[in-house]
């Protein structure tokens, strides 16, 4: 009877081992005592082996650039002159965005680095927009002379660099502008005339409709009036055609107020085409100004209207005085600068006087004050034969010397006290 129980349980133990190894999934290795063989290599075919050219495998697409964005343009100029001037190289092309840089940018921009340049005092400026609210420009100023300039572009309200440009040194490229767009040509005008620059400025505007006197007359209105261009939008775009641009030059004075400004029209023509300011209008800077000075016996606005056409620099005397006063003194000497870069210009000095006195008294008061500014620009350098004189006594007023009642008008008579200096050349 013992018999059949073995056999019994030995077959259950069968049965159990035949369903663990049924439940064993194929492919799973088992565990071994011996060491695992190297798999055998796959011969390539023939046409596959390899050659004494090496394969180049297929291009993948670059990863997408990385490029820096800032709510506010100013702060990202801020870094990026901090790693200019650290030396950061990795810093600043990343600033400048990897995609922006090709091989020879790379290089240039690393010889430049190394030779540790710096930024002049408050280096960072905005020159102002390419186009409304979406790209502007900015520069940054090196000691030394030369200059590197940079496009801002707003993408959904965050800026990074379009593109950039490192200029070659004053010495090299003097009084041009060093692209050929309209708002490098208005910036290096404007700059021209802060720094009382005049042949410079003239360099960039077209003879035939704005007047040297209309620039003579600009520098002195930045000097006098103590205007600066803002910081912030010191020139804003108000039209940008292939061939026509205008912009805004937003100034401010001294005293921090910001209501003076004055409209460019630049065009461009030519072959290469080449921008030139065509026209300025500084209605609202002369009303600026004339409110400034108002008050005391002398009037101060230095641009009149030419009854010829254009315009004319005019210098404004106190009653019954044939002695200019320091600030006609600068004036003039402004002019000297213009009269003395081309020797054979010649000017004419136009003297006037109110309505009080008789004529003949007025013809010599006239005749004085154009010969005290032609003196004052002899002993500036300028030679007498450059100089013509004129006296016409009250013939020619600018102002009513009476009210429309008959009565004295002091302030008209202020106003045609005075010498005009015609610069149209």
């Amino acid at each position: 009877m013992k018999a059949p129980h073995w056999f019994l349980g030995l077959a259950g133990v069968l049965t159990i081992s035949a369903i663990a190894l049924w439940f064993i999934r194929p492919g799973v290795p088992q565990k071994t005592h011996e060491k695992p063989q190297a798999p055998a290599l796959i011969q390539p075919p023939a046409e596959l082996a390899p050659s004494a050219e090496p394969i180049v495998p297929n291009e993948q697409p670059a990863p997408p650039a990385i490029v820096a964005s800032y709510a506010d343009p100013a702060e990202l100029m801020k870094r990026i002159a901090a790693a200019f001037e650290s030396g950061d190289v990795l810093a600043l092309e990343k600033l400048l965005g990897d995609s922006r840089l090709d091989v020879a940018s790379r290089e240039l921009l690393r010889g430049l680095l190394a030779s540790k340049p710096q930024l002049v005092q408050g280096g960072i400026r905005e020159v102002g927009e390419l186009e409304l609210n979406k790209r502007v420009r900015w520069s940054l100023e090196l000691e030394g002379g030369g200059r590197i300039v940079l496009d801002l572009i707003n993408n959904a309200g965050l800026w990074s660099v379009e593109k950039f440009l490192l200029l070659a040194r004053d010495g090299e490229n003097a009084g041009q502008a060093t692209t050929n767009d309209s708002l490098a040509v208005a910036d290096v005008f404007l700059q021209a005339v802060l720094n009382q620059k005049f042949e410079i400025a003239r360099m960039h505007v077209d003879p035939k409709s704005v007047s040297d006197a209309k620039i003579a007359g600009l520098c002195i209105l930045f000097e006098e009036g103590m205007y600066q261009l803002r910081k912030s939008k010191p020139l804003r775009s108000m039209l940008q055609k292939p061939d026509l641009a205008g912009y805004l030059a937003n100034i401010e004075a001294t005293d921090g107020s910001q209501d003076a400004g004055f409209s460019l029209t630049l065009k461009t023509s030519g072959s290469p085409a080449q921008w030139l300011v065509s026209e300025i209008n500084l209605d609202r800077l002369l009303a600026d100004f004339a409110r400034r000075v108002a008050g005391g016996d002398v009037y101060y606005s230095p641009l009149v209207k030419n009854p010829a056409g254009g315009d004319t620099l005019a210098l404004y005397f106190g009653f019954d005085e044939d002695e200019v006063n320091p600030r006609t003194k600068r004036q003039l000497e402004i002019v000297s600068k213009i009269l003395r870069a081309d020797p054979a210009k010649k000017i004419t000095l136009s003297g006037h006087t109110d309505a009080l006195g008789t004529r003949n008294y007025n013809d010599d008061l006239s005749g004085r004050r154009a010969s005290v500014v032609r003196d004052l620009l002899i002993e500036a350098g300028v030679s007498s034969t450059q100089i013509v004189t004129v006296a016409k006594g009250s013939s020619q007023p600018r102002r009513p010397n009476v009210t429309e009642g008959g009565v004295d008008n002091p302030d008209g008579r202020k106003v045609n006290r005075r010498t005009e200096i015609y610069l149209d050349f």
